[in-house]
């Protein structure tokens, strides 16, 4: 379920993070037991995350995050290890549908003004992104009805169950 709003600290990362970099193939063994390969997400583009992060953090990164493979498990973990969201300029096309289609909220919008360590607001009803330090900064994004309805039923297959259809 998506909460109105959301605040916590910005990790930001580089362009073109791969499922690979958030979900390491080396352990995807643990792909059956999510909780415990939650705690090496994003390990191997940044190791100290997994036990740094705190719940509602947010990844903040720039172009195609969540490009290469279909990893399912990425936003799966991602989600697990507590993040509240993640904000980029753009991301891979299947991350983005397995992170919807598994109840984890992404945010298109331009990540250029947001700098590690920032404190953020994200209001999830009214669409604005702001920083708790910098009162003039507003960032509106965009995110459909459909997606939120998706996301707020913890991801597509339980929206089909409460449903019993596909039309949103």
């Amino acid at each position: 379920m998506i909460r109105d709003s959301i605040q916590g600290k910005a990790w930001k990362f580089g362009s073109n993070v791969s499922t690979d970099s958030i979900a390491p193939g080396r352990l995807i063994s643990l792909r059956s037991n999510p909780e415990e390969y939650a705690k090496h997400v994003m390990e191997d583009a940044r190791p100290e995350f997994a036990k740094e992060v705190k719940k509602d953090d947010f990844i903040v990164a720039d172009r195609n995050f969540g490009c290469g493979s279909s990893r399912e498990i990425a936003p799966i973990i991602i989600k697990l290890a507590g993040v509240g969201a993640v904000l980029a300029k753009s991301f891979g096309r299947i991350f983005y549908r397995n992170a919807i289609n598994n109840g984890m909220l992404i945010i298109e919008c331009d990540t250029d003004q947001i700098e590690e360590q920032d404190e953020l607001f994200v209001d999830v009803k009214n669409r604005v992104i702001k920083k708790i330090n910098d009162p003039e900064f507003e960032m509106p994004f965009v995110l459909s009805e459909k997606e939120v309805k998706i996301i707020n039923e913890g991801g597509l297959l339980n929206y089909i169950e409460k449903y019993n259809s596909l039309s949103i």
